[in-house]
């Protein structure tokens, strides 16, 4: 949960920093070509589930909110019109299934979380709903749902479904969320899990309702096939920042992911965001926001350097450039290596004119996230900048080389964060709270009441959506 502010010597309160780890089942996440590197361990994420158990462990010890793993169904193919640089330099390829190895990380943990990222359009939200609530059972409530759409043509040939366009692709994920707001919420009234060995009564018939949702995308007649977990719905995270998809989060999300090269191309993002939440009603600062970074820290500035500089002898510049061409729509090798991309190349918001040879080399290290280097002072410095122009609750952090990196977040950033009343103590999370209420506040395991999800609850369900 989130403690009380502290005060600065001014007097002014100072809001507290949620850190999440951020990982991908992939040996190349946002830093490519460092799986090269002999003291990186990505390479062992398919293979040895004892990588997933030390990293949440390191996490685990410094008191890290959540290890938010991302995720994809297709591979990066726009630069050179090929998924070939993509294959060779290992660009978020292969990739291995991330809900699997939370529940190893769970039983191996007691406060840290888990997040992981599964879109809305391949699978049926009766699955989904199944599975995510296993998960938040076997975590004790220790578990988050990043909803995406997905965006690659690739990954809808991979699963054999029409790609379908953009804005229409949030159409049908808020209908996928209200879908399953009626599965989580609304299926299982509190009292209808008896568990009565007595009476022979596992569970009240008559207390479980039928889920009735008949749309153009879904259509589903049946009770949630699993009891109510912690959280019922797990935590929800974001991470469109389109006009449509602040609009889904607006609505949906409880967090949001967020990602730019300053604080202050966030700031007008994140200011609609939580104006979007409060023209529905919503507390805007109950939508917390997290900006991607990836930190290189050492315990002074010349040690964070030398890091950095070996950063760079692994980094693959083509590994950035099928990275950004993907990410963007452009395929950057028919440019010239020095031509400068503006605005007039890819109509998007906030590119910065960059060369092709210039975008390889930035995105190389920390993908589309700022990448500062220095010492701890340095870093939180930053840190607290971005916090305080974008009005940013927390951060997805990066790795460089892992565990490395993450163990440079635990051993040098979070001690310096406590310092500065910016970071919960060590064991003010501790007794097994729910990832919500890790967020929020204890006692608030479940949606808010200003939240969309929640009229869909059991005691609401057939006054406000039966048959919606």
């Amino acid at each position: 949960m989130e403690p009380a502010p502290n005060d600065d010597d001014h007097g002014l309160s100072k809001k507290r920093i949620f850190l999440n780890g951020f990982d991908m089942f992939t040996p190349s996440h946002l830093s490519f070509g460092q799986w090269r590197r002999a003291d990186d361990r990505s390479k062992d994420k398919r293979r040895d589930l004892s990588y997933w158990i030390d990293v949440a462990q390191t996490l685990e010890r410094g008191d890290i909110t959540a290890f938010f793993l991302a995720d994809t169904y297709g591979q990066h193919d726009v630069y050179k019109g090929s998924a070939e640089p993509t294959v060779r330099t290992a660009c978020q390829f292969p990739m291995g299934d991330p809900s699997i190895p939370v529940t190893a990380m769970a039983a191996a943990t007691k406060n840290l979380s888990f997040a992981i990222t599964t879109s809305t359009s391949y699978e049926s939200p009766f699955v989904v709903a199944k599975r995510f609530s296993t998960l938040d059972h076997l975590t004790k409530g220790r578990f988050g749902w990043n909803i995406v759409t997905s965006f690659k043509q690739s990954a809808a040939e991979a699963v054999g479904v029409a790609f379908v366009e953009h804005d229409k692709r949030y159409a049908i994920a808020d209908d996928y969320l209200r879908c399953l707001y009626k599965i989580w919420e609304g299926s299982w009234a509190d009292d209808a899990l008896k568990e009565d060995a007595e009476k022979e009564e596992y569970a009240d018939f008559a207390r479980i309702r039928y889920i009735q949702h008949q749309t153009e995308n879904f259509k589903i007649n049946a009770p949630h096939i699993l009891d109510p977990s912690p959280q019922r719905t797990p935590f929800l995270f974001q991470a469109g920042t389109s006009s449509v998809g602040m609009t889904f989060a607006a609505t949906h999300a409880e967090g949001v992911f967020v990602a730019a090269p300053s604080p202050h191309i966030l700031a007008p993002r994140v200011a609609n965001i939580r104006r979007e939440a409060a023209a529905l009603g919503r507390d805007p600062q109950s939508v917390k926001v997290f900006a991607v970074i990836t930190p290189i820290i050492g315990s002074t500035d010349e040690e964070a350097q030398e890091k950095y500089q070996t950063a760079l002898k692994y980094a693959s510049a083509e590994g950035g450039l099928a990275f950004y061409s993907s990410n963007a729509g452009i395929d950057l090798s028919k440019y010239d290596l020095d031509y400068e991309i503006t605005p007039d190349d890819y109509h998007g918001n906030d590119i910065p004119s960059w060369t092709p040879r210039n975008i390889g080399k930035a995105v190389s290290l920390g993908g589309n996230g700022p990448v500062p280097v220095g010492s701890a002072e340095k870093v939180a410095d930053i840190l607290e900048e971005w916090i305080d122009v974008a009005d940013l609750d927390g951060f997805n952090v990066g790795y460089v080389i892992s565990p490395g990196s993450f163990e440079d977040l635990v051993d040098l950033l979070v001690p310096e964060l406590r310092k500065r009343g910016r970071y919960p103590e060590k064991g003010d999370l501790d007794g097994g709270v729910t990832l919500r209420e890790r967020i929020y506040e204890r006692g608030q395991s479940k949606l808010r009441d200003d939240h969309a999800g929640s009229s869909y609850k059991y005691e609401n369900y057939e006054r406000t959506v039966a048959d919606t």
